[in-house]
C-alpha cells in the first residue's frame, strides 16, 4: 500500500511540473457573477507582491504572432516593467506582416496607445479591448481596418483572440491599472522576437523594413525595461526621441536628440546584435524560411477543436507550421500554391456566373455537338463498292479506278469520234465520260512526272473505245 501511494504521489508530482502556471491558475467562469468586476486570484496577487508590484500599478501588453503570445508586464516599485505572465494566443488569423487595409484578414503590428473607453465590457466575445488600429502610423500610410480587437471565445478574423478564461484576467488587469491612474497601456504587436537570429531567419520577408522600424522600439524597450515614448513623422515611427518642435505624421520630423544615457546603452546593444546577426547569417546561407499560411497552422492544432464549439477556432503557431526549405524548394512551393489558387478562382467565377443564370431564370447552357466531328465522321464511311460497268471489264489501265455509281437512266448512245482538222481525235464532252475516282496521292504524283507539262486548265482525257471498235478499222 505503502508503495502504491508512492507510485501516485510521483505521478501527481510529475504531473504538475508539466503544467504552466497559467493552467494551474486557470479562472472558473462558472463562478464568476459579475465578469467585469472580477477580481484577481489570490495567487496572482501573491505573485505581484513578490515582484515588487502593486495591483494597480502601470501595465504594458506584448504580442509575439509566431510563437502566438500574449504577455503582461507590470512596473514594480522602481518603476520598471517586468513579465507578470505569459498567455498563449488562442487564435490570430493572416500571416505574419501588419494589417493594411479592410477585409484582409490581417492582425495589427506596432505599437498602439490603449485608452479606458476601449476597454469593451459588452463584447459579442465575451469581453473585448480595442487595440485602436488604425493609429497615427497607419493613418498617415493609408491604411485602413475597423473594430480590430484582442478578445475572448478564440475566434479570429483580424483579431487578436484569446478564450474566455484568459480575457477576464488581461481585462481585470487592465481595469486595475487604470484604476491606479494609468492613462494608457501601450501595445506593442511585434511578428516575432526580433533578436539577430529571427531578423536573420526573415530577412527575405518583403516586410522587414518595416520589421527594422519596429525593432528600435522593441530594443529600446529591451535595454530599459520602460516603455519607449512614441511619435511618428514623415510616415515612420520615432522611439524616445526629444524635440522642441511639434511631430507631424505626415511632415518633416523635427530637429531630434537622444540622451546620452540611452545612446551609450543602445551602442552596447547594437554592437552584441551585430555579431549574432553575422553568425546567424552564415547559419542559414542558402536556407529560406517557409511562412504557413493560415490553414497550414489550423491544420497542426485541429485536434484541438474535437469536443468543443464550432466557434472555437485556434490558428497554431507559426513556428509549429513553418519551416526552413532551400531557396528553389521555396519557389516551387510558391508556385503550387499560385496554381492552385488560380484554379480556385476560376472555378468561384464559373459558380457565380451559373448563379447568376439560375436567378435571372435563364437555363443552363447545353453543350452542342460539334458540326466539323460530325462532317469528318461521315466522310469516313465509304460507300459499298458497286458492281463494274460492261465498260469497265474490257476497259486497261485502270487497275486503281473506282467504280462507277449506278445510274438512273443509261446515256443516249454517242456518235463516234470524228477526226478534228489537225488530225487529233476530238475530245467528247466531259458529262459524257464516265467519273473516276481520284488516285491516291503517290500514283498522282508519279503520273505527273512522267508527263509533259500542260496547260494549268484540266483537260478530260480521251474516251475508251467501244469493244465494238476494237476489231474496226
Amino acid at each position: 500500500m505503502r508503495f502504491r501511494n508512492l507510485i501516485l504521489t510521483v505521478a501527481v508530482a510529475a504531473a504538475l511540473a508539466g503544467c504552466t502556471n497559467e493552467t494551474l491558475d486557470s479562472v472558473n467562469l462558472s463562478s464568476v457573477k459579475n465578469k467585469t468586476e472580477y477580481q484577481l486570484s489570490g495567487k496572482m496577487v501573491s505573485k505581484m507582491r513578490e515582484l515588487g508590484m502593486q495591483k494597480t500599478s502601470p501595465i504594458l501588453l506584448r504580442i509575439f504572432k509566431e510563437e502566438g503570445t500574449l504577455e503582461v508586464w507590470k512596473a514594480n516599485t522602481a518603476n520598471r516593467f517586468q513579465l507578470l505572465k505569459s498567455y498563449k494566443i488562442c487564435a490570430w488569423s493572416g500571416k505574419l506582416g501588419p494589417k493594411v487595409k479592410e477585409g484582409d484578414r490581417q492582425a495589427p503590428e506596432g505599437f498602439y496607445p490603449l485608452y479606458p473607453r476601449q476597454l469593451n465590457p459588452n463584447s459579442s466575445y465575451y469581453l473585448a479591448i480595442n487595440t485602436g488600429y488604425p493609429n497615427t502610423y497607419d493613418k498617415a500610410n493609408g491604411r485602413t481596418g475597423t473594430h480590430l480587437m484582442i478578445h475572448g471565445a478564440c475566434s479570429s478574423s483580424g483579431c487578436y483572440s484569446m478564450t474566455d478564461e484568459q480575457i477576464i484576467e488581461i481585462f481585470a488587469l487592465a481595469r486595475d491599472a487604470f484604476k491606479g491612474g494609468q492613462e494608457s497601456v501601450q501595445l506593442q504587436a511585434f511578428p516575432f522576437r526580433m533578436t539577430a537570429e529571427n531578423m536573420a531567419r526573415h530577412r527575405d520577408n518583403p516586410n522587414i523594413d518595416f520589421w527594422k522600424m519596429l525593432k528600435v522600439g522593441y530594443d529600446q524597450f529591451e535595454v530599459t525595461k520602460r516603455p519607449p515614448a512614441v511619435n511618428v513623422c514623415e510616415r515612420k515611427y520615432v522611439f524616445n526621441q526629444q524635440s522642441e518642435g511639434q511631430f507631424n505624421a505626415t511632415a518633416q520630423c523635427p530637429p531630434m536628440s537622444t540622451s546620452p544615457a540611452l545612446q551609450m546603452a543602445m551602442a552596447s546593444y547594437d554592437k552584441d546584435f551585430r555579431r549574432d546577426y553575422e553568425k546567424a547569417l552564415k547559419k542559414y546561407q542558402g536556407m529560406v524560411w517557409y511562412e504557413p499560411t493560415e490553414a497550414e497552422r489550423k491544420a497542426v492544432v485541429a485536434d484541438q477543436r474535437k469536443g468543443r464549439e464550432l466557434a472555437y477556432a485556434p490558428t497554431g503557431s507559426s513556428l509549429d507550421a513553418g519551416k526552413l526549405l532551400k531557396v528553389s524548394e521555396l519557389e516551387k512551393k510558391i508556385a503550387e500554391q499560385k496554381e492552385a489558387e488560380e484554379a480556385k478562382q476560376a472555378a468561384l467565377i464559373q459558380k457565380e456566373a451559373l448563379e447568376k443564370a439560375a436567378r435571372e431564370g435563364k437555363g443552363l447552357p447545353v453543350p452542342q455537338a460539334n458540326p466539323l466531328e460530325r462532317s469528318v465522321e461521315q466522310a469516313a464511311v465509304q460507300p459499298e463498292p458497286a458492281s463494274k460497268s460492261l465498260w469497265g471489264l474490257f476497259s486497261r489501265n485502270e487497275p486503281n479506278a473506282s467504280p462507277v455509281a449506278p445510274t438512273a437512266a443509261s446515256p443516249a448512245p454517242q456518235a463516234p469520234p470524228q477526226p478534228a482538222a489537225n488530225g487529233q481525235q476530238e475530245v467528247p464532252p466531259a458529262q459524257d465520260k464516265p467519273q473516276v475516282a481520284a488516285a491516291p496521292a503517290a500514283n498522282a504524283q508519279a503520273q505527273a512526272a512522267e508527263q509533259p507539262a500542260v496547260d494549268q486548265a484540266p483537260i478530260d482525257q480521251p474516251k475508251k473505245r467501244p469493244f465494238w471498235k476494237i476489231w474496226g478499222n
